[in-house]
C-alpha cells in the first residue's frame, strides 16, 4: 500500500501555507516596513475592488472580528494606504477604499510579482496552469 494521498496533500498544503506566510511577511514589508503582515489580506481584497467596500463585507470576506478589522484599517490609514469614507446609503456606516498612493504601491508590487510568476512558470503548459487553478478553486470550495 502506497502513501496516503490525503496525508500527502495535507502535508503539502501545510508547507505551502508556511511558505506563503513567509512570502506575505516579505511582501508586506516591501509595501511599507511598518506594515503588519496580518493586514496584507485586507489590502489584497481591496485591490480587487474598484469601489469602496462596506466594513460588513470585509468582515465576512476576511473572517475577522469587527474590532480586528477596525485596528487593521486604523493601521493602514496611518500608513496612508487606505481611507474611510461615508457610506452614501447609510449615514452611520463607513466604507473603506485604497488611497491613490496605496493603490499605486500595491499595483506596482503586484505587477512585479506577476512578472516573477510568469518567468518561473514560463515553461509550464498553459493547460496545466488552468487545471491547477481549477483544482485549487475546487479544493477551496470543498474545504472552505
Amino acid at each position: 500500500m502506497g502513501p496516503d494521498p490525503i496525508g500527502e496533500l495535507e502535508a503539502e498544503l501545510v508547507d505551502m501555507w508556511r511558505r506563503g506566510s513567509i512570502s506575505t511577511r516579505a511582501r508586506a514589508h516591501e509595501i511599507d516596513p511598518k506594515l503588519d503582515p496580518a493586514c496584507y489580506p485586507l489590502l489584497m481584497l481591496l485591490t480587487r475592488q474598484d469601489d469602496a467596500v462596506r466594513m460588513a463585507t470585509l468582515i465576512a470576506e476576511l473572517g475577522v472580528e469587527k474590532s480586528t478589522l477596525t485596528r487593521q484599517i486604523d493601521a493602514l490609514t496611518r500608513l496612508g494606504l487606505v481611507r474611510r469614507i461615508p457610506d452614501p446609503c447609510d449615514a452611520r456606516a463607513k466604507l473603506v477604499e485604497l488611497t491613490t498612493d496605496g493603490r499605486a504601491r500595491l499595483t506596482a508590487q503586484r505587477d512585479e510579482h506577476v512578472a516573477r510568476w510568469r518567468e518561473r512558470l514560463a515553461l509550464w503548459d498553459p493547460a496545466d496552469l488552468r487545471t491547477l487553478s481549477a483544482l485549487l478553486r475546487r479544493l477551496g470550495d470543498e474545504v472552505g
